[in-house]
């Protein structure tokens, strides 16, 4: 086990960076689709058609507001303006907090590693994410598509994160349930782990020799 990443110096990671959803709270597509239209019988069909439209990547780089959106499923999409409403309420409503990860993310920070988030959302969800959990204040930084204008795994994005709080990639490990997220962010010099549970995460964490 002496050649354990040897790619990555495990005694010089400082800082360890978090996805948020999939990672801090529930994002199920696929339940939301169901929660808000449960007559439908193909949930994962409607998924597509409701979270791949080009509208909701625009929302997701902050190029449209949540209401501009909510307009654009109607004239486009064939929904009501109660569907619309709808939606977006389960949108919100099934972020919950998953199992033990505020407690990882508590950990992390009182062993004195710096912590980040880097997450691909809407600037009204970050808003409403702020409002109802607390979790969101014990970052030291965070890095939002919408409000850069660029999503993961793009480059750009990781970048940002480096420059905006001065921190090298050797340095960092990121946490993001998306492999091809993983595999952006190992792209950039970054090391990653895919996130399946706080659990799991831990462990491949302290293979990394982070101690918390």
């Amino acid at each position: 086990m002496t050649h354990l990443r040897k790619e990555h110096n495990v005694a010089d990671i400082k800082h360890v960076i978090f996805d948020i959803g999939n990672v801090m709270v529930r994002w199920s597509p696929v339940e939301i689709a169901r929660l808000a239209f449960p007559e439908h019988t193909d949930p994962a069909a409607l998924r597509e058609k409701l979270f791949r439209e080009d509208f909701w990547i625009a929302l997701n780089k902050g190029q449209v507001t949540e209401e501009k959106v909510k307009q654009l499923y109607q004239q486009q999409s064939g929904l009501s303006a109660d569907d619309a409403e709808r939606l977006f309420y389960y949108v919100r409503e099934s972020l919950i907090p998953l199992f033990r990860s505020q407690a990882l993310l508590e950990r992390i920070k009182s062993a004195g590693y710096g912590v980040y988030a880097l997450t691909d959302n809407v600037n009204e969800i970050v808003a409403y994410l702020k409002d109802k959990y607390d979790f969101w204040s014990l970052f030291d930084g965070a890095i939002v598509s919408a409000e850069e204008g660029c999503m993961k795994p793009s480059e750009q994005i990781y970048h940002c994160l480096f420059e905006r709080y001065q921190l090298k990639p050797q340095e960092c490990v990121f946490l993001d349930d998306m492999p091809h997220n993983v595999a952006g962010s190992k792209a950039c010099g970054m090391d990653a782990i895919q996130f399946y549970s706080a659990e799991q995460a831990e462990i491949e964490l302290k293979q990394r020799g982070l101690h918390f």
